[in-house]
């Protein structure tokens, strides 16, 4: 009898899923860093209610568009609002999540791998302003852009503890790219946090010594603010992009072998389009495809690069929202979700996600969970069980 009993319970479980709207069973997370937004951004919501309090966490948040829990933030992780946290990055394998911050000189890493998720701090004396994280191609160490203080702090990735400094005088340490197969670092010198200074020049320094090489212009003009760079995968010889925030182009730092440094170019001007302020960069996993952000007013551009990284040719420029920046894309490489907010800053912190249809290469919809409670996302990144690296793992060889 229990036999029958159990087969009979068996038989209604499989006709219950069977019965389950696709909907129910749909899931796709991403997680976010966000805050409150400034405050004449509150004044133009005219948000009634609002929490005068300043707020600042992170935030799981469902993306599928099937779920019937799309849009909602499934977790939300409170955090001091003096940290001022900026943005997220994984190491290697995804394992763990790095966070870091403008107002404290601590680095904070979740262990992805144990539930529920806790910021635990990592002390980065000297670290005033941290911007991006990368990680060597062995996952055992990472390297942290100090914007504020002229520097690179390196870490030991398995036991997250600052071991080094790279001191790069006069410079404003933001985006970060590592090639092990020229041996070289490539830092993006920015801005100083206060605007009273700009750069216009790429970094570099000897990956295994940890010794600055110098500087190399990547624009025609001082005051371009390089703020992102990666290597272009599987590139011969080894390219870097570099995005120029106040000049309004990407320039393309290719390497010479013989004589071990970097030649460099401007590709293309977005201001010919009418964008401004390029950030983010991103690739397909065949490699012929560049997706890059423009944060005002907020655009998604998408090149062939099919033909040569030095000649991107621009397929489409797709309307988001003031801010444009981080990205998180599909595994299926179909949809794209822009993520709309640099620095919080008023008329390009729209606090809105901007859903894009890598396919069609056209928006198809809006996620305004943050927007509508008065916050802005800083950043955006899927889960590592939906993650693509969208070129951003293996340091140029992906």
């Amino acid at each position: 009898m229990r036999i029958r009993h159990n087969i009979r319970l068996l038989a209604l479980c499989l006709t219950f899923l069977y019965m389950v709207p696709r909907y129910a069973l749909a899931e796709m997370l991403a997680i976010l860093n966000y805050e409150t937004k400034a405050e004449e951004s509150l004044e133009s919501l005219q948000l009634q209610g609002a929490d005068d309090r300043r707020r600042e966490g992170i935030a799981i948040i469902e993306i599928d568009p099937e779920s019937h829990d799309y849009g909602r933030i499934l977790i939300d992780i409170p955090t001091s609002p003096d940290l001022v946290l900026h943005h997220i990055f994984y190491n290697q394998d995804a394992s763990k999540a790095y966070v870091t911050a403008l107002q404290a000189e601590i680095l904070h890493v979740i262990d992805l791998t144990s539930f529920p998720y806790r910021l635990v701090p990592i002390p980065t004396p000297g670290c005033s302003v941290q911007e991006n994280i990368i990680f060597s191609d062995d996952n055992a160490t990472w390297y942290l852009t100090c914007m504020g203080s002229e520097n690179v702090i390196v870490g030991d990735a398995v036991t997250d503890k600052a071991i080094k400094t790279i001191l790069m005088p006069g410079t404003y340490p933001h985006g970060i790219a590592l090639h092990e197969g020229i041996d070289r670092i490539v830092v993006a010198s920015c801005v100083d946090p206060d605007f009273s200074g700009t750069g216009h020049t790429i970094e570099v320094i000897k990956a295994s010594t940890g010794e600055y090489l110098g500087s190399i212009s990547v624009s025609e003009m001082k005051g371009s603010a390089p703020v992102e760079t990666i290597f272009v995968p599987k590139s011969n010889p080894p390219i870097a992009y570099v995005t120029n925030m106040m000049s309004n182009t990407l320039w393309a730092a290719v390497w010479d072998d013989e004589d071990a440094t970097f030649s460099t170019q401007e590709v293309f001007n977005f201001k010919e389009i009418g964008a401004r302020m390029p950030l983010e960069i991103y690739f397909n996993r065949t490699g012929d495809r560049l997706f890059i952000t423009t944060a005002d007013p907020g655009m998604f551009h998408i090149f062939d690069i099919s033909k040569g990284a030095l000649t991107p040719t621009l397929l489409a420029s797709i309307a988001t929202a003031g801010g444009a920046h981080h990205v998180a894309i599909t595994p299926d490489e179909k949809t794209a979700f822009v993520q709309n907010s640099l620095l919080n800053l008023p008329g390009i912190n729209d606090g809105s996600i901007t859903v894009i249809d890598l396919i069609q290469m056209k928006a198809t919809g809006s996620i305004n969970t943050f927007k509508e409670k008065g916050l802005a996302p800083n950043s955006i990144t899927m889960l590592p069980k939906w993650y693509h690296p969208a070129g951003h793992f293996n340091n140029g060889a992906y």
